[in-house]
């Protein structure tokens, strides 16, 4: 019996059906740590951001993250890293990471990141959505309403608790461009379980990772050769190294562990904590706390996310 038989063989029960307990535990608490590394990464990328071309940072971003997966796979995995069935998957799956990373920093070109952010909160709805379609996982009433509060939390948040900039929002080509991608990162959460074929995570992971990189490099291609990569500041390198670990490498690992044991409406409705946890790093780092305003909302996205986790999966 060659590898790939044997992996076919090794699926475990959360691959089809909702974890309990311990594994829906483990699950929160691998979202709770996706959503910090996450929320780390936005002061680091405005260091890095007038070095670099996004498309450039990105690409060399999930090529690190790959290389650092990688190592590991062949280590850890029987027989090293392997091409797993259906390769096809993964394409499939970068292409849908690759489209909401490209039409992000294409959007940011015409709009906000204030209107992107607002535009992000369709996601976790859309993904409840898909999550039927895909894969049969119902949204209970219970559920929908806690991603209501969590939205209407992280809105609160991103506007900075201006209800008048919140009124005078209006919808742009840039947030237009930027819905698209949000609509593939919504298919991305509920097809991780539905590609899954028993791989072991860190290869799943790998091969995710690849398929993002082809995608963004192709359509980089011209920002990754006119870069002077020799030039580029060390602290820089030290900011990419950072980005391509945790929040490529291991929130990755983290996605598609959390989407084995999870809703995907759950596991995507924790990117409403990321604002949240922002406002503590940037207080706890000495640059100053939010007006009372703004921790009003903060607080009502994390009674969302409570609600949510005690709802019930099906």
């Amino acid at each position: 019996m060659n590898i790939n038989q044997r992996v076919k063989m090794r699926v475990s029960a959360p691959e089809h059906n909702y974890a309990t307990g311990k594994q829906k535990i483990l699950g929160h608490l691998a979202l709770i740590l996706f959503a910090s590394l996450i929320a780390g990464s936005f002061s680091l990328g405005g260091i890095a951001a007038p070095y670099l071309e996004p498309s450039a940072l990105n690409a060399v971003r999930f090529l690190i993250g790959a290389v650092l997966i990688a190592v590991p796979c062949h280590f850890i995995l029987p027989g090293g890293v392997y091409f797993p069935p259906a390769p096809w998957r993964f394409l499939i799956l970068g292409s849908l990471m690759a489209l909401y990373f490209i039409t992000m920093f294409a959007a940011l070109q015409t709009t906000t990141p204030v209107a992107t952010g607002a535009v992000f909160t369709l996601v976790p709805f859309m993904t409840a959505g898909f999550g039927y379609l895909i894969l049969r996982q119902p949204s209970k009433p219970l559920m929908l309403f806690a991603l209501t509060v969590g939205a209407i939390g992280s809105v609160w948040v991103i506007f900075r608790g201006d209800l008048e900039a919140i009124l005078g929002f209006h919808v742009g080509e840039g947030e237009l461009i930027f819905f698209a991608g949000c609509v593939g990162h919504a298919i991305y959460a509920p097809l991780i379980k539905k590609f899954s074929r028993g791989e072991p995570l860190i290869l799943f992971t790998l091969w995710t990772v690849i398929g993002i990189f082809i995608f963004v490099a192709v359509y980089g291609f011209n920002d990754i050769i006119a870069t002077d990569w020799t030039n580029i500041p060390l602290f820089v390198w030290g900011v990419i190294a950072y980005l391509a670990t945790f929040t490529t490498a291991v929130t990755f690992y983290l996605l598609k562990f959390a989407s084995l044991r999870l809703p995907a409406a759950k596991v995507l409705a924790y990117a409403y904590l990321v604002p949240v946890i922002v406002i503590v790093l940037e207080g706890v780092a000495g640059h100053g706390w939010t007006s009372m305003s703004v921790a009003v909302g903060a607080v009502v996205i994390v009674m969302g996310l409570v609600i949510l986790v005690v709802s019930p999966d099906e």
